[in-house]
């Protein structure tokens, strides 16, 4: 059984994180993690867990537990992962690993040395959605031509996906881009050998662009065009289309359908339809079995390197 202490379990994915931790049978979820006020308390009597604390420090000096989930702010990844790591726990870090390419750098090099499972969660790999083109790609089945994908949210207000304040500010390059910039690279097998970025007006009080356009192309000729915004009045999430030599697919959450629109059983995909819940799986999984985890901090430097890339060409920000 593998103990887990889940930090940030109030917030949305936090709250996520939560319910599947709770339907694997070889974890343990024993404490939540959460500033004073958070309710983090009341959530843990709510759900049967046994403790909670109110800071990551005091969780870390604890002798019962064996690894930690971070779905806490974007700002504090890096700090965060690196304490988990050198209290010698296993980590499970949300997108991104960090705010930075040197920071996501120092992460992996900390990593490296631990001995540890360390994970970065960059859901797409695990959504069966996603896997389901995984496959199809890998068996020869299809080729990707060009992906097309529109990560549209309102968010004109620095609030969460509960319609909460925020206490920190999201970003559309270091967190939102960087889904898609790590599954096209996954998808296809290749590096990104080209790459442009524009941004829009900032906002201005969060001081962010809130629109954004990324193109990527691979060595043999792959695109990715890649629409994100903070303005958008309407329907709200990310959509993947696939344009392949054999197909359209589009992905939505854990949902496909092709081209027409007929939707794809992805039942036989995975043992759970549940993105949130694979990605934890595999953390479990991988402690367990010794091995490193599809997702290692060392396997997502290179989304980091072409995030690098487009805000120097984007001019810092």
């Amino acid at each position: 059984m593998i103990r887990v202490a889940l930090a940030g379990a109030a917030g949305a994915f936090g709250q996520k994180h939560l319910g599947a931790i709770l339907n694997i049978s070889d974890a343990e979820l024993i404490c939540l993690i959460g500033s004073p006020g958070d309710g983090v308390e009341e959530l843990a009597n709510q759900k049967g867990i046994k403790s909670s604390e109110e800071s990551l420090s005091l969780a870390l000096a604890r002798d019962d537990i064996d690894a930690v989930i971070l779905a806490t702010p974007t700002p504090l990844h890096a700090q965060q992962t690196i304490a988990c790591l050198e209290a010698g726990k296993h980590v499970l870090c949300e997108i991104p690993m960090a705010e930075s390419l040197a920071d996501s750098k120092k992460v992996a090099a900390v990593h490296q040395q631990s001995g540890l499972v360390g994970m970065c969660g960059h859901i797409r790999r695990f959504n069966p959605s996603h896997q389901y083109m995984y496959q199809k790609i890998k068996a020869g089945e299809l080729c990707i031509q060009q992906m097309d994908v529109q990560t549209y949210f309102f968010r004109r207000e620095n609030i969460n996906a509960l319609g909460k304040p925020r206490t920190w500010t999201d970003h559309l390059l270091w967190h939102h881009a960087a889904h898609t910039i790590d599954l096209f690279m996954y998808q296809t097998g290749e590096q990104v050998s080209e790459v442009f970025g524009f941004q829009g007006p900032k906002h201005p009080e969060l001081g962010i662009s809130m629109d954004m356009t990324i193109g990527m192309k691979t060595p043999t000729g792959k695109l990715c065009t890649l629409s994100l915004s903070f303005n958008n009045d309407g329907p709200l999430g990310t959509y993947f289309r696939y344009i392949c030599d054999n197909g359209t697919y589009i992905a939505r959450y854990d949902e496909l359908v092709n081209g027409r629109e007929e939707a794809i059983d992805l039942t036989e995909v995975a043992v759970s339809l549940n993105g949130v819940e694979l990605i934890d799986r595999e953390f479990i999984s991988a402690i367990k079995e010794g091995r490193r985890p599809n997702g290692s901090f060392e396997q997502i430097i290179p989304t980091m390197e072409v995030m690098h890339r487009i805000e120097q060409q984007m001019g810092g920000e």
